[in-house]
């Protein structure tokens, strides 16, 4: 049996769909009981906050997807390092077997925000004596589809990368090599980095955008002292602003540029394009995007 945590998000909803399809017992996490019958599968309510509930969710369980939200605008320790070490010692307590995590690409002690954060959670995972494995996903590409992405009002792209290149990868291609890694001869202590087939800067982003839309989408790119003072001007703090920028700089000069071959590798297929998943997702970008643009 497999509990699926994060089941509702980008990563986890494909999952469920594909351990659905293949057959694969399993349960889902979620925090909202409306959310968990929209599933359409069994799944149990809890909470990382909850530690009795996430005890209780591992009843019955040998495998974990570990899996939560990203870097929040919190003094101090980042809440998903005590969350998710929480999880990993229920898992071990209750006698899982195995622990498949989503990290973030870079992670490393004194890392920024979800760097920094990941880091710490893999350090406990790895020490707790349990078999897993580690999936570093490039930037998603359901970011925009989310509203992750930014646009303007009137339907333009922002960023702060520059002219740096991103490797996108489809958060379905994550959730399929998830399954394999879940189901199959691993957890011998892998770090899988994933990654789309192509970079692309944002404006080449804009312009693929701009091709499955037929109607112009212009790329609007920030300084990242006009990304921190962006954010700050939303309310957030100076230093989860600053941090956020910090890292669009690192990403600017090509942290997330390099493709890899683990989609290829594990699931058998070749990674979808952007142009693929913008054509299949036209319902939700059309909804994302605002309609009057440049």
């Amino acid at each position: 049996m497999i509990l699926v945590t994060g089941a509702t998000g980008s990563i986890g909803t494909h999952l469920v769909r594909r351990l659905q399809r293949d057959v694969v017992p399993f349960r889902a996490l979620v925090r909202d009981e409306a959310k968990g019958n929209a599933l359409g599968c069994d799944f149990v309510v809890g909470d990382f906050d909850d530690e009795a509930s996430i005890a209780s969710a591992m009843e019955g369980v040998d495998r974990l997807f570990l899996n939560a939200g990203g870097a929040l605008p919190a003094p101090g320790e980042q809440p998903m390092v005590r969350q998710q070490k929480t999880a990993i010692d229920a898992a071990r307590s209750a006698g899982v077997s195995r622990i498949v995590k989503i990290s973030v690409w870079h992670a490393h002690e004194g890392g920024r925000l979800a760097e920094g954060a990941h880091w710490e959670i893999e350090r406990h995972l790895r020490e707790s004596g349990l078999a897993w494995s580690v999936l570093q996903p490039s930037g998603f590409m359901q970011n925009f589809v989310t509203g992750a992405g930014s646009f303007t009002a009137d339907g333009r792209l922002l960023g702060a990368y520059g002219d740096g290149a991103v490797s996108y990868v489809d958060c379905q291609d994550i959730a399929d090599c998830a399954a394999v890694l879940l189901t199959g001869p691993y957890g011998r202590g892998e770090t899988f980095v994933v990654a789309g087939p192509q970079a692309l800067t944002q404006a080449q982003v804009a312009e693929q955008i701009s091709d499955v839309l037929e109607r112009p989408v212009e790329y609007v790119d920030l300084s990242p002292a006009e990304l921190s003072a962006a954010l700050r001007a939303q309310g957030l703090p100076a230093g989860f602003a600053d941090d956020v920028s910090a890292l669009s700089l690192e990403v600017a000069s090509g942290s997330l540029t390099a493709t890899t071959t683990t989609v290829q590798d594990l699931t058998g297929r070749p990674p979808r394009t952007f142009k693929e998943f913008l054509t299949a997702n036209l319902d939700a970008l059309r909804a994302a995007l605002p309609s009057s643009s440049g």
